[in-house]
């Protein structure tokens, strides 16, 4: 497991923005076993209150869920799942907008490009895959 964190966000909002990116590739699946709280922090090099906190996080937001004393796992709950997904395109999108909307960039030309590049990715990803 590789997270470089940056220094603007605390780093249990970092090692749960992580978590839901490693869903939304599914990397993890629902019901998956994920690492102890002790795994994660010698992982990652974080201290261990630091993972305590992040998956005390994630299971309030429903990401995970620990059944006694056997190791956490990925919700199987599929709204959690869709919405995981849905909130990292939306911080995407956001993103490329704001960004896009400092060089006043016609509507028109940016979804041109944006439908064009899309597609061009596509092409390569299917390339590389034969």
């Amino acid at each position: 497991m590789n997270v470089k964190f940056n220094n603007r966000d605390p780093v249990y909002v970092q090692v749960i923005q992580h978590f839901k990116e490693q869903i939304a590739k599914g990397y993890y699946e629902p019901g998956q076993e994920i690492p102890s709280r002790r795994e994660l922090a010698n992982q990652l090099k974080i201290n261990p209150n630091t993972a305590q906190r992040a998956y005390k996080e994630m299971e309030e937001q429903g990401l995970i869920f620990t059944e006694g004393n056997l190791p956490s796992r990925i919700t199987k709950d599929e709204q959690v799942l869709k919405g995981v997904r849905n909130e990292l395109i939306m911080e995407a999108v956001e993103t490329f907008v704001t960004s896009v909307r400092t060089i006043n960039v016609p509507l028109e030309e940016v979804i041109s490009l944006v439908k064009e590049n899309y597609e061009k990715g596509e092409m390569k990803r299917r390339d590389s895959h034969d």
